[in-house]
């Protein structure tokens, strides 16, 4: 919060700040005794007839009646990062979709329009990476006529966090009635210390390929068509792990994708009947021992926000998030 020189609390925003990072401290409850008091941290997307709309790092649409302002700043873009590599939202956006490419796509300015028969939200949603070229409505329109052309729902997929990211969609999107689906976080890290991981990569077999069980292990394969075959195996170099188990199903997979510097970490799934054994932990490290000798030196992946038991394993790993992004679906 802010001071001014009696120490009393201060705004310091106005609507002139719209677009910008801002620290917000607003009374919700004057009748409590001292007041009650909350604090909201995001970009200021307008402010009209008296009311702020703010959107946080989670997507999530704040909107807050002026009166009710105690003490408001603007804050830097993005908090200083104090471990993983240096990167921004630019790059590492462009770094995680080279590693999941769809069956087809067309640009639609600077938005991506991508489709995959449905295998997954990443490779079946628009990547609303920047100006569409359009007016909102109208881009929306184009979007959702070439979705239905091809008998899918129309998704956007929309980034916020970061410097760069798109927090003003969040609540043009809710206002004209698209639904949030889902959340993730793209989390980075150093590359070294997770081949150095504390498991047995002995056990991970690697190759550029998968196969049938491979797939069966993979719970999001669902029937495994073409489209599959195409988005799985994209990425300028791929390697796919697998941990033998006791039938032709592995009881561990995992895939990689390394690009450059990069190394990206996706499908790692375990049998539940085989988890708390390391094998997931010992995936990652055989992946990374095989990013690190082809020269890559730093990690991502993605992770589902509401799954806290891998959030948790990822962050003992050193994962550190970058940004969110969230797909949001037609009405």
């Amino acid at each position: 919060m802010e001071f001014t020189g009696s120490g009393r609390l201060e705004v310091r925003i106005t609507p002139a700040d719209v677009g910008k990072r801002v620290s917000i401290r607003r009374l919700v409850d004057p009748a409590a005794a001292g007041g009650r008091f909350s604090d909201t941290v995001g970009v200021l997307i307008s402010w009209d007839g008296g009311v702020l709309v703010i959107t946080r790092r989670t997507g999530d649409t704040v909107r807050i009646p002026e009166s009710e302002l105690v003490a408001g700043k603007v804050v830097p873009a993005a908090p200083a990062r104090r471990r993983g590599p240096a990167t921004d939202f630019r790059e590492l956006s462009r770094v995680t979709a080279r590693a999941w490419q769809p069956v087809e796509s067309e640009r639609l300015g600077e938005w991506e329009l991508r489709a995959s028969a449905g295998f997954t939200r990443r490779a079946n949603s628009v990547l609303a990476a920047g100006d569409p070229g359009l007016p909102l409505d109208e881009a929306l329109a184009r979007a959702v006529e070439w979705y239905a052309a091809r008998g899918l729902t129309p998704r956007l997929q929309v980034a916020t966090g970061a410097e760069g990211t798109q927090e003003y969609l969040c609540p043009e999107l809710e206002a004209r009635g698209w639904v949030r689906e889902v959340s993730a976080e793209v989390r980075i890290a150093g590359l070294a210390p997770l081949a150095d991981l504390d498991a047995d990569a002995e056990r991970v077999r690697l190759t550029r390929s998968f196969d049938e069980p491979w797939l069966r292990r993979y719970q999001r394969s669902g029937e495994a068509g073409a489209h599959v075959l195409k988005v799985l195996g994209s990425g300028p170099s791929v390697w796919f792990a697998s941990v033998p188990g006791a039938g032709e199903v592995p009881a561990a997979i995992g895939r990689c994708v390394i690009d450059g510097r990069w190394a990206g970490f996706m499908a790692v799934e375990v049998d539940p009947a085989h988890r708390r054994q390391g094998l997931g932990t010992a995936v990652m490290a055989a992946l990374a021992a095989r990013a690190l000798e082809e020269g890559a030196s730093a990690a991502w992946l993605q992770v589902e926000s509401d799954n806290e038991g891998a959030r948790a394993l990822y962050s003992g790993m050193g994962f550190a998030t970058q940004h969110a992004y969230h797909h949001y679906r037609s009405a």
